[in-house]
């Protein structure tokens, strides 16, 4: 058993249950491990090690930060570059972390694992999620590359743990291009448009904050015994809308493009795309429990 600080990347392919229902678990898996071998060789050039592979979901350790940040960037460039030309599209999410861990016959534990498990949960599919610990290891100009999200609870943790989203289409050569659009950005905003049965409800600049629950007081109120009386809350925050558990049972998050929904219990996740929110029941399962939801810009 050994203590030292490490560099832990989880990776994990988004949509897993939707590949093996198509394909067929046999062919699923050679496709799957056929990806596995590809990120292997990443996390070989950035000097890392895999430690295990979970089914759907590989986690790796590095060194240093830096390199476990590369190889994350690298393998979503990989990744995505892969599913233009195959006609199984696959994408993966990350969650990277630095810190103290334990290393013990192969495998590795501790909190900087733990928050990093954590993170690759809370990731939309292409996207890369680190800890602000993380970042503050990270050198100077690689720092840059990320940008701060919302802090989120973790089982285990009194603190909240900022989350910051690293920009891995990272190109020096359209830094120019990407100011320009940064620019235009601040005329597009966007909107998050909440559905519940047949009523329509908006998050945005001029009502940057929306309550769900049981009770009459909530800006929605939700006609379900699953639901606490105060159950969840959605702002707008820096660019992103947060959904915020408060309840007893967990708040219930579907997204679209996933066959797998995020369970959260007193924890925070951020909205992207569309999909269904479900308080205190599966959102898979659409009843008067159940929330629609969708992006959409705003053009100021």
């Amino acid at each position: 058993m050994e203590t030292a600080q490490r560099a832990v990347l989880f990776v994990d392919v988004t949509d897993s249950t939707r590949i093996y229902e198509s394909l067929g678990d046999t062919v699923a898996l050679a496709v799957i491990n056929g990806l596995f071998g590809h990120l292997e060789k990443i996390v070989a050039k950035f000097s890392g090690s895999v430690v295990k592979t979970l089914g759907d979901g590989m986690v790796c350790v590095f060194a240093h930060a830096d390199d476990g940040f590369r190889a994350a960037c690298e393998m979503q460039s990989s990744v995505t570059a892969l599913a233009q030309r195959a006609s199984n599209r696959l994408q993966i999410k990350a969650g990277l972390t630095y810190g103290s861990v334990v290393l013990s016959k192969g495998d590795v534990f501790g909190d900087t694992m733990n928050v990093c498990a954590r993170l690759v949960t809370l990731a939309n599919p292409e996207q890369i999620l680190t800890s602000a610990q993380t970042v503050e290891a990270l050198s100077p100009g690689l720092r840059l590359r990320c940008r701060a999200l919302f802090p989120t609870r973790i089982k285990g943790k009194a603190e909240e743990v900022p989350v910051s989203d690293i920009s891995w289409r990272y190109d020096p050569a359209v830094t120019e291009n990407n100011l320009t659009r940064a620019h235009l950005a601040h005329n597009t905003q966007m909107a998050l448009k909440l559905i519940y049965r047949a009523n329509i409800f908006v998050v945005n600049r001029t009502r940057p904050v929306l309550q769900m629950g049981r009770d009459d007081s909530n800006d929605i109120v939700i006609v379900s015994l699953f639901s606490s009386r105060l159950h969840a809350r959605v702002q707008a925050r820096e660019g992103h809308f947060v959904l915020t558990d408060l309840s007893t049972n967990g708040t219930f998050l579907l997204a679209d493009e996933q066959s797998a929904e995020v369970h959260l219990r007193r924890e925070e996740a951020v909205l992207g795309g569309r999909g269904w929110i479900g308080l205190g029941k599966s959102a898979a399962k659409h009843g008067d429990h159940s929330v629609r939801f969708s992006l959409q810009p705003e053009i100021a």
